[in-house]
């Protein structure tokens, strides 16, 4: 669980079901909540170094689902080169020739 930088959000990874839940609490009345279909069996995530991108790994599936929270929708599943991607939160930095990436480690890594 994650807060949104753009909404009063916060972003859930629904793991089994493979979605990712943007819960609006702006009214802690009547939350609302955007379903987004991302891939199954999602386990840890963070944010790019813009914070409008969630990237989540879906380790069983050896791939990176990314989530646009400005947008509220699914932007990418991305393939992994490794076997299950296991990133707590991942690490953002500059590179001098890609500019801001961000990336995970894998089990076994």
């Amino acid at each position: 669980i994650v807060a949104s930088h753009f909404a009063p959000e916060w972003v859930l990874n629904i793991k089994e079901t493979g979605q990712v839940w943007l819960v609006d609490y702006s009214d802690v009345n009547n939350p609302s909540i955007t379903m987004i279909e991302a891939e199954r069996f999602l386990h840890d995530g963070g944010w790019d170094s813009t914070k409008r991108y969630f990237l989540v790994a879906a380790n069983a599936r050896n791939k990176i689902s990314v989530i646009d929270a400005k947008e509220k929708k699914l932007v990418a599943h991305v393939d992994t080169e490794g076997i299950k991607p296991h990133p707590g939160r991942g690490a953002n930095w500059i590179d001098p020739e890609f500019g801001p990436v961000w990336a995970t480690g894998h089990i076994g890594d």
